[in-house]
C-alpha cells in the first residue's frame, strides 16, 4: 500500500470523524445506534480496501490507548465491552466495501450500495459474535440469549444502518469523481 499526504490527511479525517460519530448516538438499549457506521462506510467507498480499513484501525488504536474516543470511554479495557465486536467489524467491514466498490472512475450507486450493504454485514458478523460470546462467557457480564441478541443488536438498529449505507452510497457516487480528479494532479 502506497501511502502519500493525502492518504494520510484524509485517513486521520476518517478515524476523527469515525470518532464524532461515536458520540451522535441514538440510545438503544443493549448496543446503541450511532453514526459510526455512516463514517466507516464512506471510509471503504472514498479510500478503498486498505486505506479505508487503515483509517478505522488508526480510530481503535487512539481509543485502546486510552484516548475516551468510543462510546463508553476507552482504553485497552474496552475490549472486555460486548460491544468492542462492532469496532473490529467496521475495519473488516471498511476493507469488505472497499474492495467490492472498486476503483472505477464513476461506480453505480447500486454497486456503492451494496458494496456498503455487504460491509455492513461484515460488521454486524463481528459485532454480534463479539457481544454473544463476551456476555455469555464473561464473567461479570449479563448473559444474553439469541433471541435478544438479534432483536436488540440487529434488528432495532440495522434499518437506520441501512439507511446510512444508502446516504454513504448517495455521498460516494458524488465524492469519488472528486477525488479521483484531485489524485490525477
Amino acid at each position: 500500500m502506497r501511502i502519500n499526504t493525502r492518504d494520510i490527511c484524509l485517513c486521520a479525517m476518517f478515524a476523527a470523524l469515525t470518532a464524532v460519530g461515536a458520540f451522535i448516538k441514538i440510545p438503544v438499549p443493549v448496543c446503541p445506534f450511532t453514526l459510526q457506521t455512516l463514517f466507516t462506510t464512506m471510509a471503504g467507498l472514498l479510500l478503498g480496501a486498505k486505506k479505508g480499513a487503515f483509517s478505522v484501525l488508526i480510530y481503535i488504536v487512539i481509543g485502546l490507548i486510552g484516548i475516551p474516543v468510543f462510546t463508553q470511554g476507552g482504553g485497552i479495557g474496552y475490549v472486555m465491552v460486548p460491544t468492542f465486536g462492532y469496532l473490529v467489524g467496521f475495519a473488516a467491514g471498511a476493507f469488505v466495501t472497499g474492495l467490492i466498490a472498486g476503483k472505477a472512475e464513476r461506480p453505480s450507486f447500486p454497486r456503492l450500495f451494496a458494496a456498503a450493504l455487504a460491509g455492513l454485514a461484515v460488521v454486524y458478523a463481528f459485532g454480534m459474535a463479539y457481544y454473544y460470546v463476551i456476555s455469555n462467557y464473561l464473567a461479570g457480564n449479563e448473559p444474553i440469549d439469541l433471541y435478544n441478541l438479534f432483536y436488540y443488536c440487529f434488528l432495532l438498529v440495522a434499518p437506520g444502518d441501512v439507511l446510512l449505507c444508502a446516504a454513504a452510497a448517495l455521498a460516494a457516487k458524488r465524492l469519488i469523481p472528486v477525488l479521483r480528479r484531485m489524485e490525477a494532479r
